[in-house]
């Protein structure tokens, strides 16, 4: 009985520490992209000038980031399916239909601005 609760408190030191490492590299990754994105704050002297209610002109780029997007995930696909099999696959594929559904809605966005 003693090995028994030896080996599940261990198991579940473990899986404490992989929890918080989990959720701290979440904390971490949700910090920079705020960091990253987020605006600066407004000078005090400077002159604001209002934004213009059109959207910006989409560019060529959105298509080329779009495109090579689906094209990565489908050879991270395609290789989990050679190497792991089908099951395999499906479990990639779901994982990775975020980033599928970005980079379609990137495509799209292009495709519906262009004249």
């Amino acid at each position: 009985m003693r090995k028994i609760a030896l080996i599940v408190g261990f198991a579940l030191v473990v899986t404490a520490i992989e929890i918080v490492t989990l959720l701290a590299s979440l904390g971490g990754v949700a910090l920079l992209v705020y960091g990253l994105a987020a605006r600066g704050p407004a000078m005090a002297g400077t002159q604001t000038t209002p934004r213009s209610t059109q959207p910006r002109p989409r560019t060529r780029r959105d298509l080329v980031y779009g495109t090579g997007g689906v094209i990565v995930a489908a050879a991270l696909v395609t290789g989990l399916a050679v190497s792991g099999g089908p099951m395999l696959a499906a479990f990639g594929l779901a994982l990775l239909l975020p980033m599928i559904a970005g980079c379609v809605y990137l495509c799209l966005r292009y495709l519906r601005a262009s004249p």
